[in-house]
């Protein structure tokens, strides 16, 4: 019997720890899979009914969703999008987000990002803004990187600016935001 590749879409993969569990969620459900993407998975077999119906209940337990729809399917293809362009960092100064996301899909950018609006409730700006901040708070707490390093790697023009919009976005300071996750990972060493 030959085997045929079969794409998954999943919604709500932002990270690296998101494709971690939907691998272990496949695994424990006995489901042969060839790769596991931000926000795709391909199977070695196509699903039996069965199959797709516990895949489906494993995935919502930990927030995450099979989509089905042509409308969730271009929704999810612009936030793996601005996930790959925030990816860039510094790289993405010689391309528009606009014109990284209509690249990969046909559409004219003021519907897709009407469309966002209208499912998400916000803007792909606003979307790209505030991964964007996940990104440089991921950052922080690993505290591998100075200030300057995590600019230039999530695209932004200076320090001041990353700052600016860090404030904006969380109430924080940056360095404030450092020091608070320190504390919690020093108590959390302490118990």
């Amino acid at each position: 019997m030959k085997s045929s590749t079969s794409k998954l879409l999943i919604k709500n993969m932002v990270c690296q720890r998101c494709i971690m569990s939907v691998e272990n969620i496949l695994n424990d459900n006995n489901i042969a899979f060839s790769k596991v993407e931000m926000g795709e998975v391909y199977l070695q077999e196509k699903l039996t009914e069965a199959q797709s119906s516990q895949l489906e209940k494993a995935l919502k337990n930990v927030g995450f969703e099979l989509i089905e729809t042509r409308v969730n399917n271009i929704i999810e293809t612009i936030k793996r999008q601005v996930l790959q362009y925030i990816e860039l960092g510094s790289d993405n100064e010689t391309i528009r987000l606009s014109s990284y996301i209509i690249k990969t899909l046909a559409y004219d950018y003021s519907y897709l990002s009407d469309l966002f609006s209208s499912i998400e409730g916000k803007t792909i700006e606003q979307f790209f803004i505030l991964q964007r901040m996940e990104k440089v708070k991921e950052l922080l707490v690993y505290d591998q990187l100075s200030l300057t390093e995590i600019a230039y790697q999530t695209g932004f023009s200076s320090v001041h600016h990353l700052s600016a919009q860090f404030k904006k976005v969380t109430g924080f300071t940056p360095s404030y935001f450092k020091k608070v996750a320190a504390d919690k990972r020093k108590a959390l060493d302490k118990l």
